[in-house]
């Protein structure tokens, strides 16, 4: 038996595939696990490792688990540019960009968010998480 300390994001998705952060919020729909990172493997601290070779090792580990709400998140090592403009225009959130040799950092200098300034899915987000404090 393998255990893991895994990065990653719970969603809630459409038909299409698509990220629906109101399902999540309100739990109607079915959540699943997308798998970012492997930070941990067995009692091994892989945090110092490239991120090419801990996405590589995550592959591997979803793919054994055999686990239809636990999905790898895919990764592009080219064409970033225009990869985010059809994010845009899918209307999706944004993407992540990382250093492919980087090592894992819990803070957010390892990384970079690029948001979609149109996603319509931000619209009130922010009331809603507020919302009740």
């Amino acid at each position: 038996m393998q255990t893991a300390i895994l990065d990653g994001e719970i969603v809630c998705l459409d038909g299409k595939g698509v990220s629906q952060f109101n399902q999540l919020l309100s739990r109607k729909g079915e959540p699943i696990f997308y798998a970012f990172d492997l930070l941990w493997l067995d009692g091994k601290d892989l945090r110092q490792r490239p991120l090419v070779e801990r996405k590589k090792r995550l592959a591997r580990l979803v793919r054994a688990a055999k686990c239809s709400r636990l999905l790898y998140a895919q990764h592009i090592e080219q064409h970033g540019k225009g990869f985010f403009a059809e994010i845009c225009a899918r209307d999706l959130e944004g993407v992540v960009a990382k250093r492919k040799l980087g090592i894992y950092k819990d803070d957010q200098t390892g990384w970079l968010k690029l948001k979609n300034p149109t996603y319509s899915q931000a619209e009130g987000r922010h009331e809603l998480l507020t919302r009740g404090k």
